[in-house]
């Protein structure tokens, strides 16, 4: 999530952009893409062997931005969504479970590595986050 954060501004709207958080929990196919990126900075942060491809992920959070923004969602409701604390813990919620469903934990940076090879030589949306040192 770190990388979103960065990517993105964060802005509130209070009731406006609850709203709009309910609404964009709902996009899977954004959600998807949130994850991948969510996890493959969480590799990277934990494993030594890869870099992170910023630019890469810097271009498919854009892409999903403008998804949202196509779907009539505002640049404020997609900030506040992205910012928001609770929907931040729930993704790293999904991340975690995704590393578990693979075999691997976050609070283990060798089962990370090992997640993190296994994305690259699959080509996975993940795997195209990172790159080997």
């Amino acid at each position: 999530m770190r990388l979103i954060l960065t990517t993105l501004i964060a802005l509130n709207l209070g009731g406006m952009a609850d709203a709009a958080r309910a609404d964009l929990a709902s996009e899977k196919d954004i959600n998807a893409g949130l994850l991948a990126v969510a996890a493959a900075d969480k590799i990277r942060r934990e494993c030594s062997d890869f870099s992170g491809r910023f630019w890469a992920a810097r271009s498919y959070v854009n892409q999903l931005k403008g998804m949202a923004s196509e779907r009539g969602y505002t640049e404020a409701q997609i900030d506040a969504y992205v910012n928001d604390s609770a929907e931040q813990a729930k993704m790293r919620e999904r991340r975690n479970a995704y590393f578990k469903s693979k075999g691997a934990s976050n609070l283990d940076a060798a089962s990370l590595c090992r997640l993190g090879r296994e994305e690259i030589k699959n080509r996975s949306r993940i795997g195209s986050f990172l790159k080997a040192k």
